[in-house]
């Protein structure tokens, strides 16, 4: 999930080409199935950053994944997710206060999702 503040134009932004990248970033990895990953972005429209400048703006990037993965590949997806972003936002982070962070966390061990995106993905 990307979480970005209210002051940054989404059109600025390019959200969707910055979505593709990271899921086409999350699926060079090789440690994500396609079929398994969703992104979306959420307008905060509430937001305070570090003086209150209201020309400081922000991004973070929270990347949650299942269990089963090495923290050194956690590490390295983390890396190129982290990379991917910041080079998606260096001009807007050129010219302006932006804060950029990301996170990463492992999934609850029981946790329920239905989906037949793997059918359809072996369509096309």
């Amino acid at each position: 999930m990307l979480e970005y503040s209210a002051n940054l134009d989404p059109e600025t932004l390019a959200l969707d080409a910055l979505l593709a990248r990271l899921v086409d970033t999350a699926v060079a990895t090789g440690l994500f199935p396609l079929a398994g990953i969703r992104a979306r972005a959420h307008r905060c429209e509430h937001f305070y950053i570090a003086d209150g400048n209201p020309d400081y703006g922000f991004v973070h990037l929270e990347f949650k994944v299942g269990s089963g993965r090495s923290s050194a590949e956690k590490a390295a997806a983390g890396d190129a997710l982290l990379a991917a972003l910041t080079t998606h936002l260096q001009p807007l982070f050129d010219r302006q206060g932006l804060a950029i962070s990301f996170e990463m966390s492992e999934l609850p061990e029981i946790k329920a999702n239905k989906n037949n995106l793997r059918e359809y993905l072996a369509r096309a």
